[in-house]
């Protein structure tokens, strides 16, 4: 903040001067301190990319793992779906990956997952089931983190064992589909609905309209056929190691501890103690979906760049309270 000048006090044009010297100073420190900011920005920008041109180490999945025998890690994090981290086409790759490479020992599945759609889940169920049977000396081991549900399970399921935490939420092997209905709201508000169709299903679900009793049943079959489907690919996966237990197929979930008394997993063990005591191989090597050019330039230097604008801002604040 820039100081009143007295003109009545004598010593007016000095004081004028003086401010005027001061302020030309902090101007020049500001210029200087954002100078060095995007001079840093231009070498991090030009760094990155000659990490991704050349991939050298140091950029997260392109570890060179050739001639280094290993457990191949896998994480399917979030929705079991199309264009997410999670789908079927970029996981069902990664197990090609790893199940393909001579030097792997052993694969982890690592899944922290609310499910997802049937269609990728039953895909990336189907790649496990035949990875394995083209590869039986490799074994593949599913770890449930946090949540491991619905089509997580699903996906799960055909590993060779699943392990989680006693503190893990497994299961809901069931199948959902949400509507909602607002006819007698619009009656009271006095909207109409005006929906054209042809075809007299079409408007099927249709929340403006009364529920159509034989439509209910139609999709009800369909999910009762989506649910089969999902409980034998469990029964297949698990065999004999699941109890006798109907609510096991009702939807609903357990804690690890549970998920153990019913044959739902097989144990407690992280991956770092599966890697070690079980496929007897230590050395992890993480296997995920390769960033886009742009996405990896924009993670890093966005990360970065705020906290050095952050530092800049709190100096530029400090100087000012100190005036």
């Amino acid at each position: 903040m820039s100081k009143k000048i007295n003109t009545d006090d004598p010593n007016w044009e000095k004081e004028a001067v003086r401010e005027l010297a001061w302020n030309s100073l902090k101007e020049q420190r500001r210029t200087r301190r954002w100078g060095v900011f995007f001079k840093l920005l231009t070498f991090l920008y030009l760094g990155v990319l000659l990490y991704i041109m050349f991939d050298l180490p140091g950029i997260p999945g392109r570890e060179n793992v050739a001639g280094k025998d290993h457990t191949a890690l896998i994480k399917l994090k979030g929705l079991i779906a199309d264009s997410t981290s999670a789908s079927a086409e970029k996981i069902n790759k990664l197990l090609e990956t790893a199940f393909n490479d001579e030097h792997t020992k052993g694969v982890i599945l690592e899944i922290n997952s609310p499910g997802g759609t049937p269609v990728e889940a039953s895909s990336i169920y189907d790649k496990i089931r035949a990875l394995r049977k083209a590869h039986p000396d490799i074994r593949l081991y599913a770890v449930a983190r946090d949540l491991c549900a619905s089509g997580g399970y699903y996906v799960a399921s055909a590993a060779d064992e699943i392990h989680a935490n006693k503190s893990s939420i497994v299961g809901s092997i069931g199948v959902r589909m949400d509507s909602f209905g607002v006819e007698e709201a619009m009656k009271k508000l006095g909207i109409e609905s005006r929906t054209i169709t042809a075809g007299r299903n079409k408007a099927l679900l249709d929340p403006f309209q009364p529920q159509d009793p034989a439509q209910r049943a139609h999709l009800q079959t369909m999910l009762d056929q989506v649910h089969q489907q999902f409980i034998s690919a469990v029964k297949t996966g698990r065999g004999e190691r699941l109890r006798e237990n109907d609510d096991i197929f009702s939807g609903l979930i357990w804690s690890g501890e549970a998920a153990l008394e019913l044959g739902l997993i097989d144990g407690f063990e992280s991956s770092e103690g599966i890697a070690k005591n079980m496929i007897g191989e230590e050395n992890i090597i993480i296997l995920e979906p390769k960033k886009s050019l742009l996405k990896q330039l924009t993670e890093g230097v966005g990360e970065v760049s705020a906290k050095v604008i952050q530092t800049l801002l709190l100096e530029n604040g400090a100087h000012g309270r100190l005036e």
